[in-house]
């Protein structure tokens, strides 16, 4: 399920000291290979091996805590079930949503809140919105998501395939019709960038990229540094331009203090 971008907006580290190399890809150079010549039909198994190398079945059951903005989010993974959490305090009241596949529900001051279906939407985006991007490329796996390799670039001396992503209208969100390019390191079969364009409140182009990457209980998480660019730029282009040093830098997109709250495990930090 693809979240509508109007929850994307809402959003915007750990230290990297001691940092190691980020591991090879863990399939082998001739498996590398095989993905570089991939056709744009094959992007599927593109995924599944990208999919590997961030956290792949460890999704499926993952269970963990972070600080985004200063609120507290869980979300708990069962299989292809879900329950998604967040709590903080605005205006000296206490907050606590929760939502699953098919309920949202707000609490203020331990006390059941009824929304209008508007609010009901805005506060379910918005708390979908920021677990989906600290789990990508999680949700890229969706049955409403469709993938197609559509080339190749160099960014900062280092080799990347590109893959298109896409969405169909029943099952892809409000904002169906948003386009998404994401960077996979060759070597490594990493998500190291990704850039999307919208149409909401004028429409806009971003660019993210990807830093201060570690691993907890075997899940790879990442933060981002969020970039503008005008209108009607080519998403392919994105990355030289930030290169180049031509990219408006908007925000930093910070996951912070990510615990598993089933092993309590630290974070390992990484290298691109």
């Amino acid at each position: 399920m693809k979240i509508g971008i109007v929850g994307l907006l809402v959003l915007g580290s750990l230290s990297c000291a001691n940092e190691s190399p980020i591991p090879q890809a863990e399939h082998g150079p001739e498996k590398i290979m095989e993905v570089k010549e991939l056709k744009a039909s094959e992007a599927d198994s593109l995924f599944e091996l990208v999919l590997g190398n961030h956290g792949g079945s460890k999704y499926d059951s993952a269970h963990f805590s972070f600080i985004f903005r200063k609120t507290e989010y869980t979300f708990e993974n069962q299989g292809s079930d879900y329950f998604y959490s967040r709590k903080f305090v605005k205006a000296g009241d206490s907050i606590f949503d929760f939502m699953s596949p098919n309920s949202f529900s707000r609490e203020v001051n331990w006390q059941f809140l009824e929304l209008a279906e508007k609010e009901l939407i805005k506060y379910r985006s918005s708390l979908n919105s920021v677990i989906y991007f600290a789990t990508l490329p999680h949700k890229l796996g969706d049955a409403s998501v469709h993938k197609k390799i559509v080339g190749e670039d160099s960014v900062n001396g280092l080799s990347y395939i590109l893959m298109e992503v896409g969405f169909e209208k029943t099952g892809g969100g409000e904002d169906f019709d948003d386009e998404y390019l994401y960077w996979i390191n060759s070597e490594s079969l990493t998500m190291d960038y990704f850039a999307y364009n919208y149409q909401v409140n004028g429409g806009g182009v971003r660019f993210r990229s990807s830093f201060n990457r570690r691993k907890v209980d075997g899940i790879l998480f990442q933060d981002y540094i969020n970039f503008e660019a005008p209108i009607g730029t080519p998403l392919k282009d994105l990355a030289n331009m930030m290169e180049n040093g031509d990219l408006k830098e908007l925000s930093r997109i910070l996951t912070e203090d990510v615990k598993s709250i089933k092993e309590n495990q630290k974070a390992s930090p990484i290298k691109k």
